[in-house]
């Protein structure tokens, strides 16, 4: 599973599965309705940009969504300003094609890694605004009132208040997120270009792109009064290490694999700069990243 994360660690899948053509939703379908049947787990991946995976990988089945891309196939209909992306898109991809449809409301995602699905997983956050505010509806599989898997149609009036700060209803759900409708505005390309290039300007320079690595480490506290990677940064923790694991010397709210480190080296990592948090300002952090496998 190294392979498939930004993090660039993570062992062996049981088995991975990489579904390619238009039989792909069918295949879901049926892949979902026979796994849980026999009681095989199902792990539903994009990009792996917010994921640790075990060094022990994961048990059961790893559904790659990366081919299910709206680059080829996606529809804008110019009237109602909309934008129906697959899951499988890269985020990024996403805010150019909209960018060339001249529709603006994407611009804050620009140079995020991941995929569209992983964002509505996550309910992907940035400069004040979150993935959630766009949503017009989405596609799921998911169980119908006969208790069989299907695709359905969710619009977002019917689950807004299920949303939250880097919190969204599908983390509770048993489904794989499919499609999704987006509400964007008319809007003067080069403007939106512009936003664009200077979002992921500044990710660039605060070194998201200088090693492997899930971005932010810990959550945002409002509460806290200060963003996570001040408290870190002042409580002299950059630069602090596990095996190969390493506080960014250059944010504190980042961690990087300096080139050989292991699942376990970034949970040690993370659960002793909780631990100092916790010690010097009372704060409980809570993780970003997700720890999957084992």
């Amino acid at each position: 599973m190294s392979e498939h994360t930004t993090f660039k660690v993570g062992g062996p899948a049981d088995c991975w599965i990489y579904p390619v053509g238009e039989g792909f939703t069918s295949f879901c379908v049926d892949l979902l309705t026979h796994a849980r049947k026999d009681n095989i787990p199902v792990f539903i991946l994009g990009a792996g940009a917010n994921i640790v995976v075990s060094d022990n990988g994961i048990r059961g089945i790893v559904l790659d969504m990366n081919d299910w891309t709206g680059e080829s196939v996606w529809s804008i209909s110019a009237g109602e300003e909309e934008i129906i992306l697959k899951s499988g898109t890269s985020i990024d991809a996403a805010c150019d094609i909209a960018a060339a449809a001249g529709l603006s409301g994407l611009e804050f995602l620009a140079g995020m890694p991941g995929t569209i699905g992983g964002a509505l997983w996550m309910n992907a956050r940035c400069y004040g605004k979150e993935i959630a505010d766009v949503l017009k509806w989405i596609e799921v599989i998911a169980k119908d009132e006969h208790n069989e898997y299907t695709i359905k149609r969710i619009e977002i009036e019917t689950i807004i208040n299920s949303f939250g700060y880097k919190k969204s209803p599908f983390q509770e759900m048993d489904c794989i997120i499919i499609s999704a409708s987006f509400n964007l505005k008319k809007g003067e390309k080069e403007k939106i270009l512009l936003e664009m290039d200077k979002n992921r300007e500044d990710r660039y320079e605060k070194g998201h792109y200088q090693f492997p690595s899930a971005g932010s480490a810990f959550k945002n506290n409002q509460q806290f009064g200060k963003p996570t990677g001040q408290i870190i940064d002042e409580l002299g923790l950059k630069g602090m290490k596990k095996g190969g694991a390493q506080i960014a010397p250059f944010h504190g709210n980042i961690v990087i694999n300096t080139g050989n480190a292991k699942a376990s080296d970034i949970h040690a990592l993370m659960d002793e700069v909780a631990a100092k948090v916790k010690e010097k300002t009372g704060f409980i952090l809570e993780p970003e990243v997700l720890f999957v496998g084992g």
